[in-house]
C-alpha cells in the first residue's frame, strides 16, 4: 500500500490520494495557522478506523439479508500526552454503532461487529496495539 501526501498552499493544508483517484484533504487548525481546508490527521485515524469497521459490518449485513436504511458510526478517541513530548496518542477509543432498519435482527448485528472488531478490520487490529477500543450498538425500528 501506497499514499502520497502534497503541499497545496503555504500553510498546512495537505491533498493526500492512494491507489484510488479520491483525494483527501488534511489541515492544521487556525491556532497553528491552518485554513480549516480539510480534517485533522487524528480525525482521520479514527475516520479511517470507522471506515474499516463499517465497510466491513455492511458486508457481513448485506450477506444475512439485512434491511439496513440507515447506519452512522460515532467515534470518540480520548488522547493522553506522552510524558517528555509534545505527543497526545489515544488511549481510549469508543465507536457508537447506530442502526435503523426494518426487520433488523439485533443478534446478527451484534455477531457482525463482534467479526469486524475482533477478526476482520485490519484498522482496529493497528490501533488496538496502543489504545483500549470498545463499543456499542443503537438499534432504531423504522
Amino acid at each position: 500500500m501506497k499514499v502520497e501526501l502534497v503541499r497545496v498552499n503555504d500553510a498546512f493544508h495537505f491533498e493526500g490520494s492512494g491507489s484510488s483517484e479520491i483525494k483527501v484533504h488534511t489541515d492544521g487548525s487556525p491556532d497553528i495557522g491552518g485554513s480549516n481546508l480539510g480534517v485533522r490527521p487524528m480525525e482521520l485515524l479514527l475516520m479511517g478506523l470507522a471506515s474499516c469497521s463499517a465497510i466491513d459490518v455492511v458486508l457481513i449485513l448485506k450477506k444475512q439479508r439485512q434491511d439496513i436504511t440507515d447506519f452512522r458510526i460515532s467515534v470518540d478517541g480520548d488522547r493522553e500526552q506522552e510524558e517528555g513530548t509534545m505527543r497526545k496518542p489515544f488511549r481510549k477509543i469508543n465507536l457508537v454503532f447506530k442502526f435503523a432498519g426494518n426487520q433488523l435482527d439485533e443478534n446478527k448485528i451484534n455477531r457482525a461487529i463482534g467479526l469486524s472488531m475482533d477478526k476482520y478490520c485490519s484498522a482496529t487490529a493497528q490501533m488496538a496495539a496502543l489504545a483500549e477500543i470498545t463499543y456499542s450498538v443503537e438499534i432504531a425500528s423504522v
